[in-house]
């Protein structure tokens, strides 16, 4: 499947932007989608997940409460909503696509296909 990430851009801290992730190829409604990101001299991070059906979703601890991850499969789309930007959001997000057992779901190697991107800036 391949993937192509949008919607990043500057924000100042406390607004929202909101992430797509479109897929193409394979059937897009058999994946679970997971959104990652790599800020500045840091090693990329989970930030949320959901499976094939919507009917789980995951985040990481930093996220809980402020983004939420949802999928549209008649669009072929994962979105990623983010609210109360914080200047530490700040990073590169990928979106990845794959079939993750649950111990893998918060992990990079659970993700076999991946977008190019997109970069998600917060001013203070």
């Amino acid at each position: 499947v391949q993937l192509q990430a949008s919607g990043g851009g500057l924000v100042q801290a406390g607004g929202s932007l909101r992430l797509s992730c479109a897929a193409s190829g394979r059937t897009f409604s058999g994946y679970t989608m997971g959104w990652f990101r790599q800020a500045p001299g840091k090693e990329c991070e989970f930030v949320a997940a959901i499976r094939w059906n919507g009917g789980s979703t995951y985040y990481a601890d930093s996220v809980k409460g402020r983004f939420t991850i949802s999928r549209d499969n008649t669009k072929n789309t994962v979105y990623l909503q983010m609210n109360s930007l914080k200047p530490d959001d700040t990073a590169v997000y990928y979106c990845g696509a794959g079939t993750p057992i649950l111990s893998r779901v918060r992990i990079l190697h659970g993700y076999d296909s991946w977008g190019q991107g997109t970069l998600v800036t917060v001013s203070s």
